[in-house]
């Protein structure tokens, strides 16, 4: 009842006074028909929170357009019920306009951004930052074979070859690399 209350401030209600003139209690018309709203919502095809938010609608539009003063002996069920059904049609109506496509778990990346966000920019910059110095930090030998391998993608008897090392040599040099950048980067 909060929402709707809200939502007539928002738009201007029809006075409390009006309502009494017509012989409306709001409050009681909203706890004797809001769930038979619903129900009958349901029964046109609509699910449970499309028709509880159209039975706050109901209410809202009922609040916000009174019924004509000039009809005095007036049926507020039937009103109800009436506005109720229009907002389920127009509903029904406008999802029909829509269409939607159904997407398995395996598309999703396909369709999202690839553009990584301003906070994953910063972390991997970070962590850029973070392997230059350790790369600094290295061995003189170490470091050149580490590059060669991973920059120079040659393959560590190539790399062994031109160091003047043996193969295993390289590649405990390339390995020894390996765990002090990670051991100096975070999340890796």
């Amino acid at each position: 009842m909060r929402t709707v209350s809200w939502q007539i401030a928002q738009a201007g209600s029809f006075t409390t006074e009006s309502w009494a003139s017509l012989g409306w209690d709001i409050q009681n018309l909203f706890r004797s028909h809001a769930r038979g709203i619903a129900s009958s919502l349901r029964r046109r095809g609509l699910n449970n929170e499309t028709a509880a938010d159209l039975t706050q609608d109901t209410f809202v539009r009922v609040l916000t357009t009174p019924p004509p003063a000039a009809s005095g002996n007036f049926n507020p069920k039937a009103y109800l019920y009436t506005i109720s059904r229009n907002l389920g049609t127009n509903y029904q109506k406008r999802e029909a306009l829509i269409t939607t496509v159904a997407i398995d778990d395996a598309s999703v990346p396909e369709i999202a951004d690839q553009k990584p966000s301003p906070e994953d920019i910063v972390h991997s910059r970070q962590c850029l930052l973070q392997t230059y110095n350790a790369l600094a930090e290295l061995p003189e030998r170490t470091r050149q074979a580490f590059e060669m391998h991973r920059l120079g993608e040659r393959t560590i008897a190539e790399i062994g070859e031109e160091l003047g090392i043996s193969t295993s040599r390289a590649w405990a040099l390339i390995r020894d690399a390996y765990k002090h950048i990670l051991s100096c980067v975070d999340a890796f």
